[in-house]
């Protein structure tokens, strides 16, 4: 399904997170085949990782990848979360028994992860940020995760929840980004349904 959602709209790039590398492999191995097979029909798009953030922990077990399934909702970030709420997740992540912060995935994974979010929001790179933590507790970097985070996430927790408030222009957002995705997708189907041999849906 994810294969059909990125070829069916030609995209020449994808930005996912590192657990999803499978899937972009498997999307260009298909679109690979079907070209040679029926001739240039989709672009093979290529993933794009980002140098930071990629892969994000679970707070709590900071070992697991961050999880709607997970065993604790207290290692999740949700968007629409509050902000105090957030916040408090984040101040109470596990790390470890030390006091140094720096990055170490093996025997600091719960700072490491904390390190990673901090410049995934910020932008700031990891090295950096252990220079301005040289020194300090752990508590000061998780507060630092902390604002940071929430801000991040302020304007587009305030957009998402003003347009949950106001359904009819929730409704006419949806209706214009699926005619939008109409007129991109209908051709590809068309030229595919062709080659292969199918009648026109």
């Amino acid at each position: 399904l994810m294969a059909a959602d990125i070829l069916l709209y030609q995209p020449h790039g994808v930005p996912v997170g590192d657990d999803q590398r499978q899937h972009v492999e498997l999307t260009r191995d298909l679109a690979q085949r079907f070209n040679h097979r029926y001739g240039e029909t989709f672009v093979v798009p290529t993933g794009f990782y980002p140098e930071t953030g990629a892969r994000i922990y679970d707070l709590q077990d900071p070992t697991s990848k961050m999880s709607k399934s997970a065993a604790s909702p207290n290692g999740l970030i949700n968007i629409l979360e509050e902000p105090k709420k957030t916040a408090k997740k984040i101040k109470s992540a596990v790390t470890d028994d030390g006091t140094e912060v720096r990055y170490d995935r093996e025997a600091k994974p719960g700072v490491s992860n904390l390190l990673t979010i901090l410049s995934a929001v910020s932008g700031t790179p990891i090295p950096q940020l252990e220079e301005e933590f040289a020194g300090k507790m752990y508590g000061h970097l998780k507060v630092a995760v902390a604002d940071a985070v929430v801000e991040r996430l302020a304007p587009v927790r305030e957009r998402a929840l003003a347009l949950l408030d106001d359904p009819a222009e929730l409704d006419r957002i949806l209706a214009a980004g699926a005619e939008k995705a109409r007129a991109v997708a209908t051709p590809v189907l068309e030229d595919v349904y062709a080659k292969v041999g199918f009648l026109p849906p």
